[in-house]
């Protein structure tokens, strides 16, 4: 499985931050996205705290600014999306920069955009601090669903391997010439795209077949053991 970690956000370091629990980061994670998405839109200086305590968080872990944009790059389509509201959203207009802007447009439009990014940040925070099997562990000690967590644990293992497939089928076009130059590669695109699905569909099938000839009952078995957090570490 040389491809199992390609999509692990984790970040080694040290510091209060990796120390702490994995449950008590997830709880403190979710409380905290919670009050950004409670903090009213017209409360600009609050939002303002709210990323001074999340670029606070970032230096404590000595989280490598391009690390972070690069991980912010998936609130993209939030950011086209913000951006069209002040000019499609009715009411009262303003003027900026000699163009006239929606009043209730800009304001939705920065709360969505303030509220996407800093809910990312946060979970850029807790991924990169936390291992991923810490965070299963985590949510197993906050007694997720044991399904889910199977889910989760099978998705995290196994997306790296379906990413180092597509690697190699599109090495393996690139070598019989093939080069996505115009829209007439749509049709190669999308049979290697239902490739790619069936063969993953295959995979799955026979790991789980394997997995029931050992034993499987529906759960992973074998508790994985952590030590339990002190009460105050809940506190911090």
């Amino acid at each position: 499985m040389a491809g199992a970690h390609i999509l692990d956000p984790f970040q080694p370091g040290s510091g209060a931050l990796y120390r702490m629990p994995a449950q008590c980061k997830i709880v403190a994670a979710f409380g905290y996205v919670i009050c950004v998405v409670s903090t009213p839109i017209t409360a600009g200086r609050a939002f303002g705290v709210h990323l001074l305590v999340l670029v606070g968080l970032c230096t404590a872990a000595r989280l490598r600014p391009l690390f972070v944009l690069r991980r912010l790059a998936v609130e993209l389509p939030f950011l086209a999306f913000a951006a069209a509201l002040p000019f499609v959203v009715g009411g009262p207009r303003v003027e900026v920069l000699g163009v006239g802007l929606s009043r209730p447009g800009l304001e939705q439009g920065f709360g969505l955009l303030a509220r996407a990014t800093l809910g990312l940040m946060t979970v850029i925070v807790l991924a990169a601090t936390t291992p991923t099997r810490d965070l299963l562990v985590g949510l197993e000690r906050l007694r997720m669903p044991a399904v889910i967590l199977a889910v989760a644990s099978f998705m995290i293992r196994y997306a790296g391997l379906i990413v180092d497939q597509m690697r190699r089928m599109s090495v393996a076009r690139r070598s019989r010439g093939h080069e996505a130059r115009s829209l007439r590669a749509t049709g190669v695109l999308a049979a290697s795209l239902g490739t790619l699905f069936i063969r993953s569909y295959e995979r799955g099938e026979r790991v789980h077949l394997a997995m029931l000839a050992r034993g499987y009952t529906g759960t992973i078995p074998g508790t994985l053991q952590v030590t339990a957090p002190r009460p105050v570490q809940w506190t911090l």
